[in-house]
C-alpha cells in the first residue's frame, strides 16, 4: 500500500487489447497518473495488457494504490499484473463485476470492447434497480461512446428507459474534463 490512504476508489473499465491508438494509450496513462496524484485508489480488471495495464502502471509509478480483480481463467490470457497493491482472483466474470462494484465509489469507462460494454451495462443496470448509487463516467475520446449515447437516447424516446437509468452515466470528451467531473462528484460526497 502506498504511503497515503486513498480518499476514493475509482473503478476503471477499458480494453486489454494490444496495439491501440496512441491517443487511447496516453489517455489511460494520464488517467492512472491523476488517480494516484489525487489519492484515488484505482480498481480495475487486473490485466497488464492494453489500456488496463497502461492505467495501472501509470498509477503505480505515481505512487498510487491499484487493486485488480480477475477471474482465474483470464490470468494467463489477459496477463495478470502481479505487481499491484492487491490482486483478487475470482471464479467468474460475474464475481469480478460484483467485487468491483463493491470496491469502487464510481466507475470510469475508457475505450473498450464487448467486455467493457458488459461491465458498463452491469453497473448501469444495478444502479437503475437501486442496488447502488454509483455513477459511470464515460471518456468519449474521439466520439468513442457516442453510439452508446445514441442508443440510450433511442431507448428513452421509445419509453423503455427509466430516468434513473438515463441519469446513471455522464459523458466527457477527454481526460481533463473527466477528471474535473470526478473531482466535482467527490466534492459533493
Amino acid at each position: 500500500m502506498s504511503a497515503h490512504q486513498p480518499l476514493h476508489s475509482v473503478g476503471l473499465f477499458c480494453s486489454a487489447a494490444p496495439n491501440l491508438p496512441a491517443t487511447m494509450i496516453e489517455a489511460a496513462q494520464a488517467f492512472g497518473t491523476e488517480c494516484a496524484r489525487r489519492k484515488w485508489r484505482l480498481v480495475y480488471g487486473g490485466s497488464r495488457n492494453g489500456l488496463m495495464g497502461e492505467a495501472a502502471t501509470a498509477a503505480l509509478q505515481a505512487g498510487g494504490a491499484v487493486v485488480g480483480v480477475m477471474p482465474h481463467f483470464l490470468v494467463a490470457r489477459e496477463a495478470a499484473k502481479r505487481d499491484i497493491t492487491e490482486l483478487h482472483l475470482v471464479d467468474t466474470l460475474a464475481q469480478r463485476k460484483e467485487m468491483m462494484i463493491a470496491l469502487a465509489d464510481v466507475f470510469v469507462c475508457l475505450p473498450g470492447g464487448i467486455g467493457t460494454l458488459d461491465e458498463l451495462l452491469e453497473v448501469l443496470t444495478t444502479n437503475d434497480l437501486g442496488h447502488h448509487d454509483k455513477p459511470v463516467f464515460l471518456c468519449d475520446l474521439d466520439g468513442f461512446w457516442a453510439p452508446f449515447h445514441e442508443l440510450i437516447r433511442k431507448f428513452t424516446a421509445a419509453g423503455v428507459m427509466r430516468e434513473r437509468g438515463r441519469s446513471g452515466y455522464r459523458m466527457f470528451s477527454d481526460v481533463p474534463s473527466l477528471l474535473a467531473g470526478l473531482a466535482a462528484h467527490f466534492a459533493r460526497r
